[in-house]
C-alpha cells in the first residue's frame, strides 16, 4: 500500500499513474476510521481507475482547542482496515505544515448563508475551516469524484455549494449514514464516549424517527419542542439544537410546503462529548 506524507510526492505519483482514461475518486477524512468511512471508500473503489484517501486532522475547522487535542489518531489502525478492503488505494497522511505551509488560518468563503445556520451558529468559523481544506485537497489530488457521507449533510451541501460557485472540476457524491447495530450514527467520536453512553445514545435516532413520524401530521414548531422535551427527561444528554429545515437552502421550516424536501437536523452532548445526527422527513 502506497502512504504519501508529502503533497509533492503525492502529485507526482498520481501524474506518472492518470491518463485521459483515468478516473480517480477521493475520501477526505480525519482519521479514527469507522465502516462509515469504509462504505464511502468502497464506493469509490466501485466506480473509479485510481482512489485516494486523505487521513487529516483539520485544525482550522475546530473551533474548540480541548475539542482538537482529543480528536483521535490512528493512522496505523486506519491503515490497516484500509488494507483490509484494498491495498490499491492511495493513503495521503501529511502534516499541518505540509498542508498549510507554516501559516495555519482559514481563507474566508461565502457559501450563500448554507454557513449560517445549525453548525455554523454554533461553531463559528467551522465551515471557513472544512472549505480551506476541502478546497484544498482537491487542489492537491485533482479527483474526479469526492465522497461524503450524509450524516454531515450541512458540510455535504456547503461543499457542493463551493464547487459550483468555484467552478471547480470535482463531481460530490453523498453516501448514505452508517449506523451503529442500535441505530448510532457511526462517528470517530463514538470511541470517546464509555460503553453505556454508547447504548444510551441509540435514544438520538429513537427521536429523530419519531420526530420524522410526527412531522407528518404536526408542525416543525410542535415537533421541535416534542424534540426538546424529550431530552429534558434525559440527563446525560444535553440537547444543543434541533432544526427542520430545507434541504436546499438548509433555513428553518417555518410553514410546510409540498414541494419542498426537508430534514431533521440534531446536535447533542453526551457529557462532553458532541454528536450530530440527520434524518430526511418525506
Amino acid at each position: 500500500m502506497l502512504i504519501f506524507n508529502t503533497q509533492k510526492d503525492l502529485i507526482s505519483h498520481l501524474n506518472s499513474i492518470s491518463n485521459l482514461d483515468t478516473s480517480i475518486g477521493f475520501v477526505p477524512t480525519m482519521g479514527a476510521l469507522h465502516q462509515g468511512h469504509l462504505s464511502l471508500l468502497k464506493e469509490a473503489l466501485l466506480k473509479n481507475s485510481i482512489v485516494v484517501t486523505s487521513i487529516f486532522v483539520n485544525p482550522t475547522q475546530f473551533n474548540n482547542p480541548e475539542d482538537l487535542a482529543k480528536y483521535p489518531r490512528t493512522l496505523e489502525k486506519d491503515v490497516e482496515k484500509i488494507k483490509s478492503i484494498s491495498d490499491k488505494i492511495i493513503v495521503y497522511a501529511p502534516s499541518v505544515d505540509d498542508i498549510y505551509d507554516g501559516q495555519t488560518v482559514s481563507k474566508h468563503f461565502d457559501f450563500d448563508g448554507l454557513e449560517n445556520q445549525m453548525e455554523g451558529k454554533f461553531r463559528p468559523g467551522h465551515f471557513d475551516g472544512v472549505g480551506t481544506i476541502v478546497k484544498r485537497l482537491f487542489e492537491i489530488v485533482k479527483p474526479n469524484f469526492a465522497y461524503f457521507g450524509e450524516k454531515d449533510f450541512q458540510q455535504l451541501q456547503i461543499i457542493k455549494k463551493m464547487v459550483t460557485k468555484l467552478e471547480i472540476p470535482v463531481t460530490i457524491i453523498g453516501c448514505p449514514i452508517h449506523r451503529e447495530p442500535n441505530g448510532l450514527a457511526m462517528s470517530s467520536r463514538n470511541e470517546r464516549l464509555t460503553p453505556e453512553e454508547r447504548k444510551e445514545a441509540a435514544i438520538i435516532f429513537q427521536i429523530l424517527k419519531q420526530s420524522q413520524k410526527l412531522f407528518k401530521t404536526k408542525s416543525a414548531t410542535v415537533v421541535t419542542e416534542w424534540v426538546k422535551k424529550a431530552f429534558e427527561k434525559k440527563p446525560n444528554f444535553q440537547l444543543e439544537y434541533f432544526q427542520i429545515a430545507d434541504e436546499d437552502t438548509l433555513l428553518p421550516c417555518i410553514k410546510k410546503s409540498k414541494i419542498k424536501k426537508y430534514r431533521a437536523f440534531i446536535a447533542v452532548f453526551v457529557n462532553k462529548i458532541r454528536l450530530i445526527d440527520t434524518i430526511s422527513l418525506n
